[in-house]
């Protein structure tokens, strides 16, 4: 299938809203404002263009993280098929712009922000009928590289042992996770 895919960058112009089907799929919804800005050499100064008006859906698992995670006039970046929407209204015919997002994102040239990996199934309330182990918990969280939990055996006895930068081992744990996550 020749889908168009688009990237494009803006404001969340509305609080996203969620939706639960009939087959108990998950949906999010939002309006993303994207305004083009262009340099008027007449005026000496940047100058605002046409904004553009999308819908973005977001389905399933990621309904849920982008719900959770995003809140209107935060900058985002959105990633997805692009289709339109055609429908009467009052005075005609509408067409919506709508972006079927499989990636969205905070945008961080206009900001910071802190990750937090979302574990577990679709509802990612962490409650899946274990002990946290693999739900996502920081002391259950798996080895990214080969998808291992921890284990004690790998701990040292010593609970003040210090790696060869002088920094106690759990510290530098932290970090290697922390700068790989």
């Amino acid at each position: 299938m020749n889908d168009l895919v688009m990237t494009v960058n803006g404001w969340v112009a509305t609080d996203p809203s969620q939706h639960v089907g009939p087959t108990g799929a998950r949906l999010t919804s939002f309006r993303l404002a994207s305004t083009s800005r262009f340099y008027d050499r007449d005026k000496g100064e940047w100058t605002d263009g046409r904004t553009e008006w999308f819908t973005v859906k977001v389905f399933r698992g990621a309904a849920i993280t982008v719900a959770n995670s995003i809140k209107k006039g935060q900058p985002v970046t959105v990633h997805g098929r692009f289709r339109t929407n055609e429908w009467e209204g009052d005075g005609g015919t509408r067409i919506d712009l709508v972006i079927d997002a499989t990636s969205v994102g905070h945008d961080l040239t206009r900001g910071t922000a802190e990750f937090t990996r979302a574990y577990g199934d679709a509802t990612l309330d962490g409650d899946d009928g274990d002990d946290g182990a693999e739900a996502g918990t920081e002391d259950g969280a798996a080895d990214e590289s080969t998808g291992d939990q921890p284990t004690d055996d790998a701990a040292s006895d010593d609970a003040s042992a210090e790696d060869a930068d002088g920094a106690p081992e759990h510290e530098a744990e932290g970090e290697a996770l922390a700068l790989s996550a």
